[in-house]
């Protein structure tokens, strides 16, 4: 390919001379098609390899699909940084006298069943339905991959045992193997809040990371024969190195992928175990918590608000980082495009 180009490059070369020298015996100035085959050359000859994102940025920036999700997204993240910014209302700050009350100007969303301001535990509750989200991807991420290379790139009996293992996890369902691990860790109402994040975290994590340690293992024995990774095991380079700087990245763009999606299912999962009274629990502040208190019998009849709108901003949440991960998914994979 690279001999076809050269001849290409000096063919064209060959030409624009022997018409720049055509029009000097005849005394005239160099034609247009001289110029713009110029240009052509120099162009050519200036042109740089682009890397798979450089064209996946390329794909995803013309898709409105795209900019719809990373804006929604960007706002989710900023309410979970800097909830202040939206609300100054304390959102534990609760008046019994405003209990079920419907929308207002001093209260844009209503109150809740203790007479709390929905928009401000709205709000707030962004910061730990998205950050055990984001931890558990990054867990189920990082663990995935670290066992998929393992198995991927020694194969043999450790293929064999760690996929054994991946499968053992693979079989249990998410929300089922969520609701017995946090049932045999319970969380004590006076645990700190980290510690309550870490156990959802922890539940969810152990039970996400096959999915990515089957891709991760697919990528890494597809990348694992290539050329230049036979060459640099050839020029005498480490194991680590290779590993680190060929086979990982080359291998990284479905577990990106997928983590993007599964985040979203992450979100979703720790909703519902809030709700069923196992996940987070108050006084933390969550949006499957302020699902399960609007939940309560008779409670959707008398102020639907204080379901309507916890439940609107997670199921936007799931939606947009699920958009967001099918873009991308849609912009690395060749067959897509």
């Amino acid at each position: 390919m690279s001999n076809r180009k050269v001849d290409d490059k000096e063919g064209m070369y060959g030409t624009m001379v022997q018409t720049m020298a055509a029009d000097e015996e005849i005394g005239a100035g160099p034609n247009p098609k001289t110029l713009r085959l110029k240009a052509t050359a120099v162009d050519t000859a200036d042109e740089k390899p682009r890397s798979l994102w450089a064209d996946a940025w390329d794909i995803m920036r013309h898709r409105p699909l795209f900019w719809i999700a990373a804006v929604l997204i960007f706002i989710f993240i900023v309410m979970a940084i800097a909830p202040q910014l939206f609300t100054s209302v304390d959102p534990r700050h609760c008046v019994l006298a405003n209990a079920r009350k419907p929308p207002s100007a001093d209260a844009f969303f209503g109150y809740d069943l203790q007479g709390c301001d929905i928009f401000s535990r709205t709000i707030h509750g962004a910061r730990s339905s998205i950050l055990v989200g984001v931890l558990t991807a990054a867990g189920a991420a990082i663990l995935g991959s670290f066992l998929g290379t393992i198995a991927g790139y020694l194969g043999g009996w450790v293929d064999i045992v760690l996929s054994r293992l991946a499968d053992i996890f693979f079989a249990i369902p998410l929300l089922l193997g969520g609701i017995i691990i946090m049932y045999s860790i319970p969380t004590d109402p006076d645990s700190p809040y980290a510690l309550v994040i870490f156990k959802v975290v922890f539940a969810l994590s152990i039970l996400g990371w096959p999915n990515i340690f089957r891709l991760m293992r697919s990528s890494v024995l597809q990348v694992k024969p290539a050329e230049y990774v036979q060459a640099a095991r050839a020029l005498g380079g480490r194991t680590m190195h290779i590993v680190g700087s060929h086979i990982v990245p080359n291998s990284m763009a479905p577990v990106i992928v997928v983590s993007t999606i599964d985040l979203g299912s992450y979100i979703a999962t720790e909703a519902t175990l809030s709700f069923l009274g196992i996940g987070l629990q108050a006084p933390a502040v969550s949006w499957g918590i302020a699902i399960s208190e609007a939940s309560k019998l008779g409670f959707i009849r008398q102020a639907p608000h204080m379901l309507l709108f916890p439940a609107l901003f997670l199921c936007l949440t799931v939606l947009s980082f699920i958009m967001l991960g099918e873009v991308v998914r849609d912009a690395l994979d060749p067959k897509l495009r």
